[in-house]
């Protein structure tokens, strides 16, 4: 795959991959701070539910996406680092990706974790999740704060990518964030 000015691009599956992901965190991050907002205010209803359930059910399809987005990088691989990037900005970038995925990772499954120890399986009252060890409580609390540091990371790993690529591209004026926009028709 190509951008517009020829340097090698994401393929159609990786940009894909990207930005389902991508409109994932952007949900599960806003839902995840009103609903532990609204549990930390002893507000539990109907809608309170409906956050955590939405909230757990999204980060259990995410763990699937990210799976799917890991193995297809890691099969297919990915394009060439832009060439004009500096030697220590191409190592910036992998640790950062790297990083995003090894934090996300972990973000999905302290969640899972903790709402195991807990345990509120529970999704809308339909079906509840596996769980995935026995409850406890006590470390429930500890595993959510494991969770809840972790999505600080999440956010920060996450600003510094949206603002890299942003710098590339209105700065720099370079191809680094068209490699990963949808192809125009």
């Amino acid at each position: 795959m190509q951008t517009d000015s020829g340097q090698p691009a994401y393929s159609a599956p990786a940009r894909q991959f990207h930005w389902v992901t991508a409109a994932f965190v952007f949900v599960m991050i806003p839902v995840g701070v009103i609903m532990a907002e609204r549990g930390e205010q002893n507000i539990w209803d109907g809608t309170t539910n409906a956050l955590y359930s939405g909230h757990k059910l999204a980060g259990f399809i995410l763990l699937f996406v990210l799976i799917a987005r890991l193995g297809y990088r890691l099969v297919m691989g990915a394009p060439p680092d832009e060439p004009t990037l500096a030697p220590w900005q191409k190592t910036v970038s992998h640790v950062t990706h790297w990083a995003i995925y090894a934090v996300l990772f972990a973000q999905i499954m302290t969640g899972w974790i903790g709402v195991s120890l807990y345990p509120a399986l529970d999704i809308f009252g339909l079906f509840s999740l596996p769980g995935l060890v026995a409850p406890d409580e006590a470390a429930a609390a500890r595993v959510l704060m494991a969770h809840k540091l972790f999505g600080f990371l999440l956010v920060a790993l996450i600003a510094m990518h949206v603002g890299a690529s942003l710098y590339h591209h209105f700065i720099r004026k370079d191809g680094v964030l068209r490699r990963m926009l949808p192809k125009k028709t």
